[in-house]
């Protein structure tokens, strides 16, 4: 029972990620990304009982890490400066299909079936309509999109190769974010604009931090390793519901029937997916 509120308090958190991104969308995507996985490293302290020593993650654990939490941070919130809001998080959404669709390239043993084929057209047909509904707003095809489609990419990569880490400790989980947030802090610097942050902007951030930055990924951890993550998995179904429902209250748009639709899709084909298992083989190990 406790895995399970912990998976459902880090999808709740999730859920806030982008509307929370919306509010700070003239913070360029490498800060916000950066002060947040600091903020969010600083969780890790009371986690691991304020022992340093098991802050420190292997190195194969902190390449992944990095990767995983800056890449995908990265291309969330250029993907969410750079088309409609709703839409481009519907694309990131398609997260959960490819773990199922990508799992033979990296867990031996795996394979697909027409089930899985299924499942990855629903999701790549809800995508697809998220993007044409989102032209009309914008008058054509937006580059952020791609970002929000390579956001997929990296967080279900992410996800598979995480499948061998299982014996990390959680806390770990506070290193390798402390040393995304530097890295992504010191890409800004070089690569982006200075920015002016206000004292409401500085609320935002220190709230993405302790929430979808920092403690999510606690409370996802901690489930996947107390519970069947077949089970956790697709608790994770929820989230683009819930993210969707808070960008419309937070930008004002109004939920169309090809939205509407387009997140149904999308929501079904990771229902679908979770449904097929192959035998000894748990692909949402993450």
């Amino acid at each position: 029972m406790r895995s399970d509120l912990a998976a459902l308090a880090a999808v709740l958190l999730w859920g806030s990620l982008a509307s929370l991104a919306i509010l700070l969308d003239t913070v360029p995507p490498l800060l916000m990304t950066g002060i947040g996985l600091v903020v969010g490293s600083l969780i890790a302290l009371p986690v691991s009982g304020f022992r340093i020593r098991r802050l420190i993650p292997r190195k194969r654990v902190l390449l992944v890490g990095v990767y995983g939490l800056l890449g995908y941070h990265f291309a969330l919130f250029a993907g969410l400066q750079n088309a409609p809001s709703v839409q481009a998080n519907l694309v990131n959404y398609l997260w959960p299909i490819l773990v199922v669709l990508l799992a033979p390239l990296f867990i031996k043993g795996t394979s697909l079936t027409y089930k899985h084929w299924i499942a990855g057209i629903l999701g790549f047909s809800g995508a697809a309509l998220a993007i044409l509904s989102g032209t009309e707003l914008v008058g054509g095809f937006a580059v952020g999109y791609v970002y929000a489609g390579i956001a997929a990419l990296i967080f279900s990569s992410y996800s598979l190769m995480s499948k061998s880490l299982a014996d990390s400790p959680t806390a770990a989980v506070g290193g390798y974010s402390f040393v995304a947030g530097v890295l992504s802090i010191g890409a800004h610097l070089v690569f982006e604009p200075p920015a002016t942050i206000d004292s409401v902007q500085w609320l935002w951030l220190v709230l993405m931090g302790l929430g979808p930055l920092g403690g999510s990924f606690y409370l996802w951890d901690y489930a996947l390793k107390h519970a069947p993550a077949q089970r956790v998995g697709t608790i994770a179904f929820f989230t683009p519901l819930i993210s969707t429902i808070l960008l419309l209250a937070v930008t004002g748009q109004r939920l169309t029937l090809t939205l509407g639709l387009s997140a149904a899709l999308i929501l079904l084909a990771a229902v679908f997916g979770s449904r097929v298992n192959n035998k000894n083989h748990d692909i949402w190990r993450v």
